[in-house]
C-alpha cells in the first residue's frame, strides 16, 4: 500500500538532493490536514518526482527522511538498517572482545535513522525515540534487535517518555518491550566497571559519548588533583583515579547519581582519595579557593531551543570563568557543551570570553567531540552536538 504523499515547493528539494534528512513545514506545498503524527509519507518534488520516504510530524521539523528512494519500510528495512549499524561498529573495533560491552548502537541521522537512538548495555538495548513515527515503530524495532547478526540482545527497554512531544508523551509510559531485568547491570570500559540503571538513570543510563574523552582525562591524571563538576555517576572520576590521580572531588546535585558513583568506586580498585559532594556546582565553586590540577566541566544542556541560546551562552561563560579560577598554574580545564543549538564556533567563542575574563593566558591543547559510535552524517552537521576543549592554563 502506497503511503500518503507530501509535495514540496519548487526549490525546496535541494536539501534532500544533498541527502540532508530534514524537511521543514515551510517547504511543503500540499495540504497536510489528512496526515496523522507518525505517518510514513512519500515525499515528492514540485514535478511529482519521488525524493524518498520519511516520518511525518506536525511541527516545524515535520518530516524526517528514512530513505532517499521509494522503498517499503518493512521488516527487511529495519533488519538491513540495524545490521548496517552493527557492521559500522564492528569496523571501528567497538565489538572486539574485552573492549567494552556498552556503546551507542544507533545514533539517529548519523545511522540514517533520524529520530531513533539505541544504546547497548551488555545484553540489553535501550530505545529512545525522538519522533512519534519512531515510537510507533518500537515493537518492530525491538523484535529486529533480537535478530541481529553478531550482537546478542535478549531484553529491550523503551525509554522515550521524556524525549517525545509533550502532547503525545502524556499517554506514553517507559516500558520493557522484550524481556526485563531486575539484576544489577554492570558494564565495562577502559578497564573499569560501572553500574548502570537504565530505568531510573539519566538519558539511557550512562554517558557513552564521552568514552574517548574519559581516556584523555586518564592519560593526564597521574599524580594530579582533580575536580569533576556535574559528575553524574563518576565516569570521569573513575578514569582519573585509574590514571593515577591522587585526589578526586566529584560534585553533583543528584543524590541518586552519587549513590551509584559510590557503588562504582567499590567495583574498582584505586589508590587515590575520592570525595563525593552533593551540591550545586556554581555554589560549590564559590565556597572556597581550593586549587586543582584538572577541572572537568560537563554540564547538562543549558539550551534545547534557539530561544534559550543567549541565556545558555551566558551560563556557560559564567561557569567556565569560575572553573578557570580553581586551576593551578599549569592546570588543565576539560570543558564541554552538549547543547545542539550552541555550535562549535559559538562554544569556542564563549570559552575565549571566559578565558579573557579570567585574566590568564591559556592554550588549546585538544578539541574534543562525541565518540565514533555517535557518528555524524557528513550531510547533517547538526548531528555534531558534543563540543569540548581542553585548555592548558599558564
Amino acid at each position: 500500500m502506497q503511503p500518503p504523499q507530501v509535495k514540496l515547493h519548487k526549490g525546496r528539494e535541494q536539501s534532500l538532493l544533498r541527502k540532508h534528512p530534514w524537511v521543514f513545514s515551510r517547504a511543503i506545498q500540499s495540504p497536510t490536514k489528512s496526515l496523522t503524527d507518525g505517518d510514513l509519507v512519500q515525499v515528492l518534488d514540485f514535478r511529482d518526482r519521488v525524493l524518498g520516504v520519511g516520518h511525518y510530524q506536525d511541527s516545524s521539523l515535520c518530516i524526517r527522511m528514512l530513505a532517499f528512494e521509494d522503498i517499503m519500510v518493512d521488516d527487511a528495512f529495519w533488519k538491513a538498517k540495524l545490521n548496517e549499524a552493527v557492521a559500522y561498529r564492528q569496523t571501528l573495533g567497538i565489538l572486539q572482545k574485552n573492549h567494552t560491552n556498552a556503546f551507542r548502537l544507533v545514533h539517529g541521522e548519523g545511522d540514517q535513522l533520524p529520530g531513533l537512538v539505541i544504546d547497548f548495555y551488555d545484553h540489553i538495548a535501550v530505545i529512545q525515540a525522538h519522533s512519534i513515527g519512531m515510537h510507533q515503530a518500537r515493537a518492530q524495532i525491538a523484535e529486529t534487535l533480537t535478530q541481529l547478526t553478531g550482537l546478542k540482545i535478549d531484553a529491550v527497554y523503551c525509554k522515550s517518555e521524556d524525549s517525545l512531544p509533550s502532547a503525545y508523551a502524556k499517554d506514553v509510559k517507559d516500558e520493557w518491550l522484550i524481556g526485563a531485568t531486575q539484576e544489577d547491570l554492570v558494564i565495562h570500559e577502559g578497564g573499569l566497571q560501572f553500574g548502570i540503571d537504565v530505568v531510573s538513570g539519566q538519558k539511557t543510563g550512562f554517558f557513552l559519548d564521552q568514552r574517548n574523552n574519559r581516556d584523555l582525562v586518564k592519560l593526564h591524571s597521574d599524580g594530579k588533583s582533580v575536580l569533576n563538576c556535574f559528575c553524574y555517576t563518576g565516569g570521569f572520576s573513575l578514569y582519573a583515579l585509574k590514571g593515577g590521580a591522587t585526589d578526586v572531588i566529584s560534585v553533583d546535585t543528584s543524590a541518586g547519581a552519587l549513590e551509584i558513583l559510590e557503588k562504582n568506586l567499590t567495583l574498582n580498585i584505586h589508590a587515590g582519595r575520592h570525595e563525593s559532594v552533593k551540591d550545586n556546582v556554581l555554589t560549590y565553586l564559590t565556597k572556597s579557593d581550593e586549587q586543582f590540577d584538572i577541572v572537568i566541566v560537563d554540564p547538562p544542556a543549558f539550551a534545547k531551543s534557539l530561544a534559550k541560546r543567549h541565556n545558555a551562552i551566558q551560563a556557560y561563560k559564567r561557569l567556565n570563568v569560575m572553573a578557570l579560577s580553581r586551576l593551578k598554574k599549569g592546570g588543565m580545564l576539560f570543558t564541554f557543551s552538549c547543547s545542539q543549538v550552541v555550535d562549535t564556533q559559538m562554544f569556542r567563542d564563549t570559552i575565549v570570553a571566559a578565558a579573557i575574563e579570567s585574566g590568564r593566558l591559556a592554550r588549546v591543547a585538544y578539541e574534543l567531540g562525541q565518540g565514533p559510535d555517535h557518528p555524524v552524517s557528513i550531510f547533517h552537521p547538526e548531528g555534531h552536538y558534543l563540543k569540548g576543549l581542553v585548555l592548558y592554563m599558564d
